[in-house]
């Protein structure tokens, strides 16, 4: 039903059939819940979805069964109305006649929230298809109405006919907007709100407080998410497990047992923050077509995510520098400068030497001693620093696709490689800081007066990785 709330703006998603209404509904009420079918009349009520920002409902939409005999309910009210004046309550008077009707159920469903709940419209077509004049009845059945009425365009298919759209909807509704729920970005959709405050004076400061609402919302999903990233990379890095083999264990397998035990675990982890950044951003039902969890392509582990996302040799060795030569000037300025540089000599040498030795290992092994016939050993925490990179790279790439897709995305996920590597919309000085975080986060060093600085850190690096995702112009359907 509808809020009884006043208030809060409320708008019927109406129109012809499978025409995309409820895929507008989901996308602006973020919610991936409501039933998006490519059958006709799979909507059969009216169901009330509101927007809610911190527990308070910003607005209501209301998702619609479509119209089913448009050109008869037509015929019922001109020959019921006398002149233009009466038509709103010629249409109220069709309502209540027939709102038991089994014969025009969905078009009263459909009235109900305009007529009971005083709601905006909003008129849905499909842009991909041509503009037929059967339209028109259910066009008209609105206007009659007199309640403040939008349109958009929402193109299913491939083909474009919106400019055909446009001249005819323009005859019936004073704002006309284009809508593509599955793929418009975030600014369309407070575009489009700051639209449906011009349709009544009351309703224009509420949805400018909502649009201002959501723009906070945003900037904190996008902290929360940095938080989110930053944790589970310390986590990952750190990761150690452990265990014991006898004299009469094979070596090689008690080994690999254990190291299975920790790719696992990191694969458990990483999963459990893809899981946290999706709730994050209010998606609940990704469908995930990554492959399987094997050491091959797609994997954590795989040498695809290597290459995708993990950094050269020569790399780490550069960027260690770098990091390296920062450590070096602090040894300066401890020394009062009388090293003339040569401790941002050796803190630079010494960097770019760790970052390559420890390029080679994946995790560092441990043993104890032999003891009553048994030893220990333990796996991690990570040595190689090009796997943070992997780690991170596949995080934001995650992120990434999440953040910036509809609730009405029905497709399967697929985290698309490309060709060129984020790090490159980084500055030098940039890379220098993530550098010297990652080697920190290798080293368990999780001073806790930085950890601000690092969330800084992370959130620069979703900037930048967004940068770089826009400017590949990888296409849509890929996501």
């Amino acid at each position: 039903m509808v809020s009884s709330s006043p208030a809060v703006p409320t708008f019927a998603i109406v129109g012809h059939p499978n025409r995309g209404k409820s895929s507008v509904v989901a996308t602006l009420s973020q919610n991936d819940s409501i039933a998006i079918a490519m059958e006709p009349g799979t909507t059969r009520t009216s169901d009330t979805y509101p927007l809610k920002v911190d527990g308070e409902v910003l607005y209501n939409l209301v998702d619609t069964p479509g119209f089913q005999r448009p050109r008869k309910v037509l015929a019922w009210l001109e020959a019921h109305s006398a002149s233009a004046s009466d038509r709103p309550d010629t249409v109220r008077a069709f309502y209540l006649q027939h709102r038991d009707d089994p014969q025009f159920h969905d078009e009263c469903e459909l009235l109900r929230p305009i007529i009971e709940g005083q709601a905006g419209i909003i008129y849905v077509v499909d842009g991909s298809v041509p503009y037929s004049p059967g339209n028109e009845a259910e066009m008209t059945i609105l206007q009659w109405t007199g309640r403040p009425s939008l349109a958009l365009i929402n193109a299913i298919g491939s083909d474009d006919h919106g400019t055909a759209w446009e001249k005819a909807l323009g005859q019936y509704f004073r704002i006309v907007r284009r809508f593509n729920a599955v793929t418009a970005p975030f600014s369309q959709h407070l575009g489009l709100l700051r639209g449906f405050g011009q349709l009544e004076p009351r309703w224009e400061g509420l949805l400018n407080t909502a649009t201002t609402h959501l723009e906070r919302q945003r900037q904190q999903q996008h902290q929360a998410a940095a938080e989110l990233i930053m944790h589970a990379m310390n986590e990952m890095m750190q990761l150690q497990v452990s265990g014991t083999m006898s004299d009469d264990d094979n070596r090689n397998a008690a080994r690999q047992r254990l190291q299975q035990r920790w790719l696992d675990a990191q694969r458990k982890r990483e999963s459990q923050l893809r899981q946290a950044i999706e709730a994050l951003y209010q998606h609940h039902r990704i469908q995930r077509h990554e492959q399987d969890l094997e050491w091959q392509d797609g994997d954590l582990f795989s040498q695809r995510s290597r290459a995708a996302w993990g950094v050269s040799r020569t790399y780490l060795a550069t960027a260690g520098f770098g990091a390296g030569a920062l450590g070096g000037v602090g040894i300066d300025a401890l020394t009062f400068g009388t090293s003339l540089g040569a401790g941002a000599l050796v803190g630079g040498v010494l960097g770019a030497a760790g970052s390559y030795f420890y390029a080679d290992r994946l995790g560092k092994w441990s043993f104890g001693p032999l003891l009553g016939g048994l030893q220990s050993m333990r796996y991690g925490p990570v040595a190689d620093l090009q796997f943070a990179y992997v780690i991170l790279g596949r995080a934001l790439n995650h992120w990434y696709h999440i953040s910036h897709r509809n609730h009405a995305g029905r497709d399967p996920m697929r985290l698309e490689q490309a060709e060129s590597h984020w790090l490159e919309q980084l500055s030098k000085d940039k890379r220098r800081e993530l550098q010297s975080l990652l080697q920190r986060l290798s080293k368990g060093i999780t001073d806790g007066r930085r950890h601000v600085h690092w969330v800084q850190m992370i959130s620069a690096a979703m900037d930048a990785f967004e940068q770089w995702r826009q400017s590949e112009s990888m296409p849509e359907a890929a996501y």
